[in-house]
C-alpha cells in the first residue's frame, strides 16, 4: 500500500487551525448551553477577557518561566550531547556513569524539588535544576542512540583509510545523530517546560517575579478561575510555540539529505 502524502503549502496549517478552531467554539457553545457559572468552567471568551485584564503580570510570569525554561533546556543540551558524546567513545565510561543518569530520570522532580530547595535555599534556582533533570535524560538516550546508529561499513571504511576518532565523530557520528539530536530536543523541550511549571508548584514559590505556576495558584486560591485559565493557555501555548519551532529547526537541518523530511 502506497504511502499518504503528507499534505503542503496553506493545507499543512489550515485542518489543525480548523480543528482548534471547532473545539473552541464547542467549549463555548457547552458552557452558553449548560449555562456553566464561570468559577466552574469559563468560556473562551471569558478567559480572552481575563487575559487582557491581568496582561501585565501574567506576561511577566511568562517571561520568567520561559527564561527558565530555555536556561534549563540549553543546560540540558551541552550536558546531554556532552556525554553522550563521551559515552560513545568509551564504552567503561557509560557502564560507570549510565546508573547516575538512570537515576535522575526516574527520580520524580516532585520528590526531589524540596530537597534541591533546602541545598540551594532559591527558589528560582530549585525550579532550575528541576527543570534541567527532566530535559537531560531525553537528550542523552536519543543522541547516544544516533551516535551508536552509524553505518557499520562506513565506520569500518573511516577506520581502513585511518581517520581518527574526532574525524569519526565530526565527518560520520555526529550527521547520524542529528535526526535522533532533534527528536530528543523536541521531547526535552516539553519536559523542560513541564519541569519548570511543576517544580514551581511544589518549591510553593510567590511573588512577582515568579513563572505561571505561580499565577495559577494565585487565581485557584482567589477562585479567579478566568485568570486561572488564561495562565494554563499561557503554558500550553508557549509548548505548542516550542514544539512547532523544533519541528522547524529539524526541517531546515534535515530537508536536503535526511529521508524523515526530505519525502
Amino acid at each position: 500500500m502506497a504511502e499518504a502524502t503528507p499534505p503542503r503549502g496553506p493545507g499543512r496549517w489550515l485542518a489543525p487551525t480548523l480543528a482548534v478552531l471547532l473545539a473552541l467554539a464547542a467549549w463555548q457553545g457547552a458552557v452558553w448551553f449548560w449555562d456553566i457559572p464561570p468559577y466552574l468552567l469559563p468560556g473562551p471568551w471569558r478567559v480572552l477577557q481575563a487575559l487582557h485584564q491581568d496582561f501585565g503580570s501574567l506576561m511577566a510570569s511568562w517571561w520568567v518561566t520561559v527564561r527558565i525554561t530555555a536556561t534549563a533546556l540549553a543546560l540540558a543540551c551541552v550536558g546531554g550531547v556532552g556525554l553522550a558524546t563521551l559515552f560513545s567513545l568509551s564504552r567503561w565510561l557509560e557502564w560507570s556513569l549510565t546508573p547516575f543518569a538512570v537515576v535522575l530520570q526516574v527520580t520524580p522532580v516532585i520528590a526531589v524539588a524540596p530537597l534541591i530547595m533546602i541545598l540551594t535555599d532559591s527558589a528560582e534556582a530549585t525550579v532550575l535544576v528541576c527543570a534541567w533533570i527532566v530535559a537531560f535524560f531525553p537528550l542523552l538516550a536519543n543522541t547516544l542512540a544516533g551516535l551508536r546508529s552509524a553505518d557499520a561499513g562506513l565506520r569500518e571504511l573511516f577506520r581502513l583509510y585511518g581517520a581518527s576518532r574526532w574525524q569519526t565523530l565530526r565527518f560520520l557520528l555526529i550527521p547520524s545523530a542529528l535526526p535522533y539530536f532533534l527528536t530528543g530536543l523536541k521531547i526535552a523541550g516539553g519536559l523542560s517546560l513541564i519541569g519548570a511549571v511543576a517544580a514551581e508548584f511544589t518549591a510553593g514559590a510567590a511573588g512577582r517575579n515568579t513563572g505561571l505556576a505561580s499565577r495559577i495558584l494565585e487565581a485557584a486560591f482567589r477562585t479567579e478561575i478566568p485568570k486561572m485559565f488564561a495562565a494554563l493557555v499561557l503554558v500550553a501555548a508557549t509548548g505548542v510555540l516550542i514544539h512547532l519551532g523544533f519541528e522547524a529547526l529539524g526541517r531546515l537541518l534535515l530537508r536536503r539529505w535526511h529521508d524523515s523530511e526530505r519525502g
